[in-house]
């Protein structure tokens, strides 16, 4: 168990970041293609990762390419008890995009790179691997030395950037084409724990963790691998959610660097999941064909978005929709999570008559929802968003005036 001590400034700086951290994704994601865990939610993405993986190809950007990103950043990041620092710096103030992640990774001291690569060695030395990585029947992979281990550990630049360029070769073609599932489950989970955060403060936040966290004051009990204690004194705590992080939450190995807890978010499934994962890794690219874009069907599941096209004006939208619909999809998207009363009284219809209405727009994959208590909250998927963006800003006003009828 890891039990984090607060006090109350810390409890006066807890954030919650508003989107997956790329590096920590990273990570998570390589855990993930090295166990069984989670093979509902993780199984039809290691298939189509392990499709590229032996797919013929050379060894440039093609898939001979992406083998040997994968196979170098696993060195780095093995499915074990200790995954490096240096490699998921902690951000005060929410996350960066990639490439300011990867310059403060090529930017770490060498003294650090230093003492955390011996002790990614010295683990690796003690073959303790992680939970989830044992199957049975198969013997433990032999750990492979990390990527220009010496090199790296000396600060040596030419492996810096070589390092950079793995991490972001292998986002490209992992995690990138996949992000508009994992942007939309992300933005489900914030959208809920903000909402509970407004209402409740910190303390109903903190509460939102169960059953993988246990808020006793002034003590969140998280569930974990080991025994350890995390004294945040005065520090706070950014939460961040993951996409790839899996049933437990996870933080930094040194408890000196700022403190993080990466917590895993809830992966909606549906059972065209493995067609539209394997169209958005068709032709070796690992991304959506030219001409429909990727988004979350029914139940907030995986399907395919809509296909590029002309822009549509707030009008035609309402005649495709009605009007009702079309008035509920702005309000969705406009509030971000709202429940079933309020958006009866946004739009200005009865209950029963929007219940219906939202279940229409589930079905058709627009919007999503999730039951929190005694509330369905509901939110809009990446297809539901991408329909308002094609209508534009002027469009979007107009659908939010709609007249509809109760």
């Amino acid at each position: 168990m890891l039990r984090i001590h607060f006090t109350a400034q810390d409890l006066a700086y807890v954030r919650l970041a508003r989107s997956p951290d790329r590096l920590w994704e990273i990570v998570c994601s390589l855990c993930r293609l090295q166990t069984d865990e989670g093979p509902i939610a993780f199984g039809p993405w290691r298939r189509a990762v392990a499709a590229q993986l032996r797919a013929p190809g050379g060894t440039g950007e093609g898939t001979g390419g992406r083998r040997a990103v994968a196979l170098a950043l696993r060195s780095l990041v093995p499915c074990g008890p200790y995954i490096p620092d240096f490699l998921t710096p902690a951000v005060d103030g929410g996350t960066i995009d990639l490439r300011q992640g990867v310059d403060r990774v090529l930017s770490t001291p060498r003294s650090r790179l230093r003492r955390e690569l011996t002790l990614l060695t010295e683990s690796a030395r003690a073959g303790v691997r992680g939970p989830g990585a044992a199957v049975p029947g198969v013997p433990p992979p032999r750990p492979l030395r990390p990527f220009a281990g010496e090199q790296l550990a000396r600060g040596d630049a030419g492996a810096l950037r070589a390092l950079g360029g793995l991490l972001t070769a292998y986002d490209a073609g992992f995690v990138a084409p996949y992000r508009p599932w994992i942007d939309a489950a992300v933005a489900s989970d914030v959208a809920w724990r903000s909402r509970e955060l407004a209402a409740g403060g910190v303390r109903a936040l903190l509460e939102t963790f169960r059953p993988m966290a246990r808020w006793s004051p002034p003590v969140l009990e998280v569930a974990y691998p080991v025994e350890r204690d995390l004294h945040l004194a005065g520090r706070g705590l950014l939460l961040v959610p993951s996409y790839f992080c899996w049933r437990r939450p996870i933080t930094l190995f040194d408890a000196a660097l700022l403190p993080v807890l990466v917590y895993p978010v809830e992966k909606p499934v549906e059972k065209s999941v493995e067609l539209a994962l394997a169209g958005a890794g068709a032709g070796g690219g690992g991304g959506p064909g030219p001409k429909a874009d990727v988004g979350v069907g029914p139940e907030g599941g995986f399907g395919v978005g809509l296909p590029t096209g002309p822009v549509a004006s707030g009008a035609s939208l309402a005649r495709l929709l009605g009007p009702t619909r079309a008035a509920l999809l702005y309000e969705v998207a406009s509030r971000d999570c709202a429940t079933t009363s309020e958006l009866a009284l946004a739009v200005g219809c009865s209950l029963p008559n929007i219940s219906q209405q939202l279940a229409i727009l589930r079905e058709a994959g627009l919007t999503a929802c999730r039951k929190e208590g005694r509330c369905v909250l509901h939110l809009p998927t990446p297809l539901g968003q991408r329909l308002l963006e094609t209508a534009g800003g002027g469009a979007r006003r107009a659908l939010a005036e709609v007249t509809v009828s109760p």
